[in-house]
């Protein structure tokens, strides 16, 4: 193995890691999703900021003002992604909601059937009935505990499922920004965040103590500034596939957090429905069909 794939390994590895732990962060932070969105993109725009300043992103970018307001338009779409994704957390627990919110490939494929006409394969069909089978399992099976507790699970996965349309949105409009650096799209995307929450924010119920402002801080500074510095020049190191691969290391680093801080543990059907979802979304993702399942069978 090359030391420029090596290196693009751990680069995704480590922004895979920080993706999985920001929602134990979100919780502990003890603000408002607002809030914290709030923050995460005032205390991410500087940082993101010098990123393109030291890689010179704004030079190559062409960027125009028809540019700008569609990587705006997205911001918008990622900016509600992570209000839906952090409002899911505490009805859904950290494990329920990102494994949901990997519904993202489905979503972008039919996106992408229904603007430009792309075309969807029976595997990807396949995958798509595996997954809404997963997520048929997990959604029976949280709604059977109380009445309470279940309705509450159910507006979580709703929000989930919301944040990850939101994200599909994002990144869909992304695609027509082609040949614009990605540093530039989110600088961009969360100064548009700013602007759009800053009415929002509860400036009243600010973090109270140093511990909740070292939360909301670590989301701004290291979840979204470096965690994104990571992920490009990761992107810009791997293959599609080992890119997609290893992408599925969020969620299962999310469900190690939830078990080790707050002794969430997946009920049978919820895992079993879980799983469901990942693998259809590793297949979808990878694009893999039955013929590269065969034994013997190496894909191209």
């Amino acid at each position: 193995m090359n030391p420029v794939t090596k290196r693009g390994i751990f680069d995704m590895t480590l922004a895979m890691v920080m993706s999985g732990t920001i929602g134990w962060f979100v919780l502990q932070s003890g603000q408002s999703p607002y809030n914290v969105v709030f923050f995460r993109c005032l205390i991410g725009a500087p940082i993101l900021a010098l990123l393109c300043f030291h890689l010179k992103a704004f030079s190559g970018s062409s960027l125009d003002a028809k540019r700008v307001m569609i990587a705006a338009g997205g911001g918008v779409a990622l900016v509600m992604n992570w209000l839906l994704l952090f409002s899911a957390y505490p009805l859904a627990s950290i494990s329920v909601t990102t494994i949901v919110y990997n519904f993202q490939p489905f979503m972008l494929v039919g996106l992408g059937a229904l603007f430009l006409g792309e075309r969807v394969g029976a595997a990807k069909l396949g995958w798509m009935g595996l997954a809404f089978a997963g997520m048929l399992a997990m959604t029976l099976s949280g709604t059977s505990l109380s009445a309470h507790a279940g309705q509450g699970y159910l507006t979580g996965i709703l929000l989930a499922l919301g944040a990850a349309f939101c994200y599909a949105v994002a990144a869909f409009v992304t695609r027509r920004l082609r040949g614009t650096s990605p540093y530039v799209i989110a600088l961009i995307q969360v100064l548009t965040g700013i602007v759009i929450l800053a009415p929002l924010a509860d400036f009243n119920a600010l973090p109270s103590s140093p511990q909740s402002w070292a939360m909301v801080a670590t989301i701004g500074v290291v979840h979204t500034g470096v965690m994104y510095a990571f992920l490009y020049s990761a992107i810009q190191k791997l293959p599609v596939v080992l890119t997609g691969t290893l992408s599925f290391l969020y969620p299962v680093v999310a469900i190690l957090v939830d078990i080790l801080a707050y002794g969430h543990v997946l009920m049978p059907g919820q895992a079993l429905g879980g799983a469901a979802i990942l693998l259809a979304a590793v297949g979808t993702t990878l694009n893999i069909t039955p013929r590269h399942l065969l034994p013997g069978t190496r894909r191209a």
